[in-house]
C-alpha cells in the first residue's frame, strides 16, 4: 500500500496468514481468516464465522477496539467495483440494530470478490 493510499484511507489486502497470527487471541480455535484488508492502522477481517473490525487508537496504537459482527447480524451489503477510470471500490455493510451502514473505501485491485464470498457464503 502506498503512502498516498494510506493517507486517503484506502484499504489494501493483507495476507490471511499475517492476520491469523496478529489476531490469534481474538480468533476462535479453527476459525480461519478468509480475507482481510488494512486501512492505515485499522484491520477489516472476514473469517468463516464473522466480521472483525480492529480499530487501533491513540498515538501508539496500544489501545485497540475489536468490533465483532456475526454474519447472521448482517442484513445487507453492497460492493461497488472500481471501474476503468475509478481508483477505488466501495464496501457498505448494514448490521441489524445499526441505522447507518459500515462504509469502507478499498483501493483498486482489492479482493472485492473474496469479501463478497466471505459474506455471502456465511449468510
Amino acid at each position: 500500500m502506498g503512502i498516498l493510499d494510506g493517507l486517503m484511507g484506502h484499504g489494501s489486502d493483507v495476507s490471511a496468514a499475517e492476520v491469523q497470527d496478529e489476531l490469534k487471541d481474538v480468533l476462535l480455535p479453527g476459525e480461519p481468516v478468509q480475507v482481510a484488508f488494512r486501512v492505515v492502522r485499522d484491520l477489516y477481517v472476514f473469517t468463516d464465522r464473522r466480521m472483525i473490525l480492529v480499530d487501533k487508537q491513540g498515538m501508539t496504537g496500544r489501545k485497540v477496539e475489536y468490533f465483532v459482527v456475526p454474519y447472521r447480524a448482517i442484513t445487507a451489503y453492497s460492493i461497488e467495483n472500481a471501474g476503468r477510470f475509478d481508483l477505488e471500490s466501495e464496501l457498505k455493510i448494514w448490521v441489524s440494530g445499526m441505522g447507518a451502514p459500515i462504509q469502507k473505501t478499498l483501493r483498486k485491485g482489492a479482493d472485492v470478490r473474496g469479501i463478497q464470498a466471505a459474506i455471502a457464503g456465511s449468510l
